[in-house]
Formats: structure tokens, C-alpha cells, sequence
């Protein structure tokens, strides 16, 4: 055998002892430490490592995951990461914690069911942190981040109902999770006419932007007046394109039509009762289209060809945010989505593969079946990628 024959040999066995030929070669110790630092952002410490790899060599990965997630760091960095994107227009993670980011970490954090983050009157704050939460500004969760406030000491991060902070104008009725918080306010209905709070919604929380959306089977009755009929002077352009999502999407965005955005308070508005003026802006584009008198909103993605999202909220109709919150986070497609967006934030790519398709198909349900517990979600998917 020549030399080179047995160097390259010899490489080889030095690769497999040290566990780093590749997956197939990564033994429990190498494995743990994948783990760790995919859930948590930071390497483990000695003891943790240990601990983390007695498990995964007796077989439960899902034990040495929460092990990890034990780890601050995955509130502060590694969750906070996974969550900035979806409270900003831009999406992107470089941005400060907000309430809306909080709350989603503490939700995860507590084991809330996931399906609250549409619905429920909560928000996280600090508990001894000055200055405290304001209508206002943001300087409180900046004040959580420069302290470094330990996130995953329920003593010091606290859930609170939104209805009952100072200068809040929301019953418990009205308040629908993250919908509802400050930061969703400023990034989503702020100008516009609160079309980009549904266009948000859908794109975090069924992994759809609305030209996946788009169907011009559906009824048109609630595109709102300020969409021209005949764009360009030509209706077919209106009938074959522009129907095709607001006819969805303006009967949906109805739900937040006592909110706004006030530039010069900084702060968000809830007027119960009265339709804000930008849900009337431009009616003379057409005069016969839909006048919103109300907070109702239709679902009629029910039908047609987004059926399968396979919507199974009790009602395909309500009033305001917290119930269409309800008929998002009831579908299968919310489910789906949280699975998909965990996978990409842990594994650090898209699914790719039949093998990861009827994973997260797995997972999916499993989420469900276990009170759709984000935690469960991210030591499912941790398990599954800590060998890649």
C-alpha cells in the first residue's frame, strides 16, 4: 500500500475516533454539544455536557434538549433571535426586545398553550425594572436587555393582562396577545389602512404571504371602496388580480378596524365602537364597495382552494382581533408553521427532503397532541437535527 494510501487511512480512523467523519460518525458526546448549541446559542458547560450525553446514549434526546433549554441563553439570545423578525416590517432580528418579543419568550418559557399568542390578555414585563412598561415607548425592554435581566427567572419576568397596564384601552375582551401589544402596533398599523396587520399575521403565523393566498373564486362583496374596480381602466385586471387577495384579506382585516396607530402619542389607539377614519379613506375609487361600520370579520379562505388549510376555529366569522386570533391558531397550518419555523431557526435549513417533510408532519402533531407546547416543538426538532 503506498504512503499516501496509508495517510489518507490513517486520517480516516483519527476522524472516527474523534467523532467528526460527519453525522453518521457523531457519537452521543458530540451530539450533546450540537444540541446545546443550537438550543441554547452557547456551548454547555462540563457538567452539562455530561449530563446531555448520558442521556442521549440512554436513548432520550428529548430529556437532554430540556437540559439546554435550561440554559438563560435561550430565552435571551437564541429565543430572542427566533422572535425579533416577526415584530418589525423589515424582519429582521436586529432590533431591540419589545413587548411583542417578550411576551412570546415568556409564553414560551411558561409552556403557554401557543395558541394564546393570538388570543390572550397577557404580557411579559419586568418585575422590578425601571422605567416601567409605558404606552409610550420601549425604554423598559431596553432597560431588560442593558440590565440583562435572567429572562428564565419567572421572579424577575412576569406575565401581566395587557387590560390592566397603566393608560391601556383595552377590555379583556379586546386584548389578543401579541395583536394587541405596542410594538404590533407601530409596525403594523402604523399608516396603510390595517391591511398589514392581516398581511403579518398570515407570513408569522401560517407561513404564508398573501400572494399564497390569492383566490379569485371568493366572494368580493368586502373589498372596501378605496380599491378600484377598474384599474387602469380595465376591470378584468381587478377580477383576475386585485380581487384575488383583498377579497380575502379585506374581510378578515375588518377585525381591527377600532385600532390605530398614533404617530404623535406614540402609542397604540383602541376607539371601541367607532371605525377608524383610514377604513373610509378613498371611497370615491368606488363608491359601492364595502363601508366597515364595525369590527366584523369573514373567513372566506374556508372555501375554495385554501380550504386545506384546513381551518377548525368554531366560527368562520366574529368580532375583532382575539377571535379571528382563534380562527388562525385553530388551523393546521398555524401548527405546521410554528413546526417549519423552529426547524429552519434549529436545524439552520428548510426542510429539503421526503425524510424532513413527514417529520415535521410528526411534530406537527405532536405539538398538539401536547398542548401545543413550543418547548416540545424545539426538543422534537433539536433531537431530530443534533446528528446533522
Amino acid at each position: 500500500m503506498r504512503a499516501a494510501e496509508l495517510a489518507s487511512r490513517a486520517l480516516l480512523i483519527v476522524w472516527l475516533v474523534l467523532g467528526i467523519a460527519g453525522p453518521a460518525g457523531a457519537g452521543p458526546r458530540e451530539q450533546a454539544r450540537r444540541l446545546h448549541d443550537r438550543l441554547a446559542g452557547v456551548p454547555p458547560s462540563a457538567a452539562v455536557l455530561d449530563q446531555m450525553a448520558a442521556l442521549i446514549a440512554g436513548g432520550d434526546a428529548l430529556a437532554a434538549a430540556d437540559l439546554a433549554m435550561q440554559n438563560p441563553q435561550f430565552l435571551m439570545t437564541s429565543l430572542k433571535n427566533f422572535v425579533t423578525p416577526w415584530t418589525n416590517v423589515e424582519r429582521t432580528l436586529h432590533a431591540d426586545l419589545n413587548d411583542y418579543s417578550a411576551t412570546v419568550i415568556g409564553m414560551i418559557r411558561d409552556d403557554v398553550p401557543f395558541t394564546q399568542v393570538l388570543t390572550a390578555d397577557v404580557v411579559y414585563v419586568g418585575a422590578n425594572v425601571q422605567p416601567s412598561y409605558s404606552q409610550t415607548d420601549n425604554e423598559h425592554y431596553r432597560a431588560l436587555e442593558s440590565q440583562r435581566v435572567d429572562l428564565s427567572n419567572p421572579a424577575l419576568f412576569v406575565p401581566v393582562p395587557q387590560s390592566t397596564l397603566p393608560g391601556s384601552q383595552l377590555m379583556a375582551g379586546d386584548a389578543a396577545g401579541v395583536l394587541t401589544t405596542r410594538a404590533a402596533g407601530e409596525a403594523f398599523f402604523s399608516a396603510g389602512t390595517n391591511r398589514r396587520m392581516w398581511r403579518f399575521t398570515t407570513l408569522n403565523y401560517l407561513c404564508r404571504d398573501m400572494e399564497l393566498l390569492h383566490d379569485i373564486t371568493r366572494p368580493v362583496d368586502r373589498i372596501r371602496q378605496d380599491v378600484s374596480r377598474s384599474p387602469g381602466g380595465d376591470s378584468r385586471l381587478f377580477h383576475n388580480a386585485c380581487s384575488g387577495c383583498h377579497s380575502g384579506m379585506d374581510a378578515v382585516a375588518g377585525a381591527f378596524a377600532y385600532f390605530e396607530w398614533d404617530a404623535a402619542q406614540m402609542r397604540v389607539l383602541h376607539t371601541p365602537g367607532r371605525v377608524q377614519p383610514k377604513y373610509g379613506i378613498n371611497a370615491s375609487n368606488f363608491p359601492f364597495g364595502f363601508v366597515t361600520v364595525d369590527n366584523r370579520w369573514d373567513n372566506y379562505w374556508r372555501e375554495g382552494s385554501h380550504a386545506n388549510l384546513d381551518w377548525r376555529g368554531p366560527n368562520a366569522g366574529g368580532y375583532g382581533p382575539k377571535t379571528l386570533g382563534e380562527e388562525v391558531t385553530a388551523s393546521r397550518a398555524f401548527s405546521v408553521c410554528q413546526v417549519e419555523k423552529v426547524f429552519q431557526h434549529i436545524c439552520f435549513r428548510p426542510p429539503n427532503s421526503d425524510l424532513d417533510a413527514a417529520k415535521i408532519d410528526d411534530i406537527t402533531t405532536v405539538f398538539e397532541d401536547n398542548a401545543y407546547s413550543m418547548k416540545r416543538v424545539f426538543a422534537e426538532v433539536g433531537a431530530y437535527c443534533m446528528g446533522s
